[in-house]
């Protein structure tokens, strides 16, 4: 029923564009000079269905789940949830939907069989409503954009607006989204840090966050110092840019402009289907092949090497991220005007000489913005480094060590029985506040390099 909403307004969307503009060509084919295309006429009655009612559809997806719920628990019959915490009334409304669906374990009293039932009945009755709301939104605006259609109407202005608007929305969306990340993770930081000095965090050596969650558990008391956690970051990434920044940077320089066209043509989109391979993949890669390769060669020269370590996750993160700084430097040096080549060559230069001197430091910019992307990568990945260098804390630089991550940290912390009132899980946000703070750093930087040589050759 879900899908009916949405397949009226394609085809509402698809029928005001084409009766208007069919109007609109009307109109010019009896001598009229309109003031926009007909296309634009088209576009204007499109747009005028497709936002408000797409609009409406998505609110009333997100209200009617919750209100729905609230009118099925509000109808049940006294004492029935009564005494009960709100995660046993949560497990008894999610036994009610599953009855609704058939699913049925047991044997369920009468009152959750009647719950269930008006369930089905509400979610149905619901879904009608829903289709009805859209049939007459659509039909009168439908009916409203066809009137618009004359010759003196400004069919294109409308739709730049609207247009407009839709950009404007998607920008404050991306604003604010952005202020709750930072709003949240920072109240929760404080909340962590009421907990936990904030010397003991920034400048703890352990972490070892494993306190009592529950009263008749025993854990220890808890460490919190998060160097260690992001040395380990740290260690994996530099691994990481150690592989992926040589071989992309090289592998864009000859593709770009010493391999032949033939050979670009298949090595090009060869080399960029790597980013199309799951991180889980490279995971299996790294913990099956690439730590037992390194394992065995590491004991027959004598050294001790973990059956998890930094050098195989950040090998294989680095195998991840070549495609991302070959296709940003390939696209960067082929941006370089032309001008700049032919003078360099001009002037008696080879080409590995324009090349070194001329069209790399010109396309600097582009450049560092796929090695950024490759280091925002690097810092941000989880499945590589749980599967192949391990989850424990290490104060250690030693690649062929096991160490963990800031990531690994965040969703270890947050899985399982956990409660948002104590260090551990609140330890979390703290992470995710210090590697954000990580990250603008590293922005911050880069924005200065791109800046420098984007005055120097504009």
């Amino acid at each position: 029923m879900t899908a009916l909403p949405f397949l009226l307004l394609i085809l509402a969307t698809l029928a005001g564009y084409v009766l208007n503009r069919m109007a609109a060509r009307t109109i010019r084919d009896k001598g009229a000079r309109l003031h926009s295309m007909t296309s634009y006429h088209g576009m204007f009655s499109a747009l005028m269905v497709l936002v408000p009612v797409l609009t409406v559809i998505l609110f009333w997806l997100v209200l009617e789940g919750p209100v729905v719920d609230r009118m099925v628990m509000s109808g049940l019959p006294d004492g029935a949830t009564e005494g009960q915490g709100a995660g046993a009334v949560q497990l008894v409304l999610a036994e009610i939907k599953s009855i609704s669906r058939g699913q049925i374990f047991g044997t369920p009293e009468d009152w959750k069989m009647a719950a269930a039932e008006r369930y089905s009945a509400l979610r149905a009755r619901a879904d009608w409503w829903m289709v009805a709301v859209v049939s007459g939104l659509a039909l009168a605006i439908l009916a409203f954009a066809r009137s618009r259609v004359s010759a003196e109407f400004r069919a294109r202005q409308g739709v730049e607006r609207i247009v407009s608007g839709l950009m404007i929305f998607c920008s404050l969306v991306a604003i604010f989204t952005t202020i709750g990340i930072i709003v949240s993770l920072s109240y929760e930081t404080i909340r962590f840090l009421d907990r936990v000095p904030l010397t003991e965090f920034l400048f703890g050596l352990n972490w070892e966050p494993q306190i009592p969650l529950r009263e008749d558990q025993v854990a220890a008391e808890g460490a919190f110092g998060w160097i260690p956690v992001i040395l380990g970051t740290i260690v994996i990434t530099v691994v990481a840019l150690v592989v992926a920044v040589p071989v992309g940077l090289l592998s864009a320089i000859y593709l770009n402009e010493f391999a032949p066209r033939k050979l670009r043509a298949v090595v090009k989109p060869v080399l960029e289907i790597l980013a199309g391979v799951p991180t889980v993949v490279y995971g299996f890669f790294a913990i099956l092949v690439v730590a037992p390769a390194i394992r065995t060669f590491g004991q027959s020269l004598g050294l001790d090497v973990a059956p998890n370590t930094a050098l195989a996750a950040g090998g294989v993160m680095g195998i991840m991220l070549v495609p991302f700084i070959s296709s940003f430097a390939d696209d960067a040096l082929s941006a370089v005007p032309r001008a700049l080549r032919d003078a360099a060559l001009g002037l008696g230069s080879t080409r590995a000489e324009m090349m070194t001197t001329v069209l790399f430091p010109a396309a600097i910019p582009g450049i560092v913005g796929g090695v950024l992307l490759a280091v925002s990568r690097a810092i941000g990945e989880t499945m590589i480094v749980v599967m192949a260098a391990g989850l424990i804390a290490k104060m250690t630089i030693n690649p062929l060590d096991s160490v963990t991550t800031v990531t690994v940290q965040i969703v270890t912390l947050l899985i399982g029985d956990t409660s948002f009132d104590n260090p551990k899980t609140l330890a979390a946000f703290a992470l995710g506040m210090m590697l954000f703070l990580v990250t603008l750093m590293i922005n911050v930087f880069a924005l200065r390099i791109v800046r420098k040589y984007r005055e120097a050759y504009d």
